[in-house]
């Protein structure tokens, strides 16, 4: 039977409700997870891990938040300062049974450019690390929770499914900024199952 493992993606307290860059019902997906962490041998989170100043901050712009400008021939969606490294709010949640995780992969640490997925930066450049690792241990069921569907979740799948994994989305377990069910239909497109925990 092919190992399999849970990718956690930035279950962290500046995506919660009080965060900088809060998901509507942010922390419904912690309980979530703590009850099926048990169900997998090898667990591993993602944290956003931000320099100060970061491409992806409005602030850094002097722009609005959810402005929308190009960098480097990319688009780049501006957000509120948020998961700059080494603060609370770039912090995993405090709910989060954290003793679980085998290891964590911190992404869009470059100043220059953006990371949504727990596997590439956005202009697929640096590598977080976190594919070869699955690959080293021969894991190739992955199984996705966290936040946001619409933007972390599902690049994060869409990755992990061009290099060749298998892709589970637990949709209870993850919450979106905007549009839950476009970002399941699209990586339902690509090949993921979406299923609910109570399915596991």
């Amino acid at each position: 039977m092919d190992k399999r493992a849970l990718i956690l993606v930035d279950v962290q307290n500046d995506f919660l409700p009080g965060g900088a860059l809060a998901v509507p019902d942010g922390d419904a997906v912690i309980p979530v997870i703590n009850r099926i962490l048990p169900q997998f041998e090898h667990v591993f989170a993602t944290q956003d891990w931000h320099p100060p100043h970061h491409v992806s901050f409005a602030s850094t712009h002097k722009k609005r938040v959810h402005d929308v400008i190009w960098v480097q021939g990319m688009q780049q969606m501006l957000w509120p300062d948020h998961c700059v490294h080494d603060t609370a709010g770039a912090q995993l949640a405090d709910a989060l049974h954290k003793g679980a995780i085998e290891q964590i992969f911190h992404k869009g640490t470059a100043l220059d450019v953006d990371s949504y997925s727990a596997f590439f930066d956005n202009a697929r450049k640096g590598s977080t690390g976190l594919a070869d690792h699955l690959k080293h241990l021969h894991i190739r069921d992955l199984y996705f929770a966290g936040l946001a569907t619409d933007y972390c979740v599902l690049y994060s799948a869409l990755d992990a499914l061009d290099l060749g994994f298998k892709v589970w989305v637990i949709r209870d377990a993850c919450r979106a900024i905007g549009d839950a069910e476009s970002a399941f239909k699209k990586m339902a497109h690509h090949g993921a199952k979406i299923l609910d925990s109570q399915s596991l």
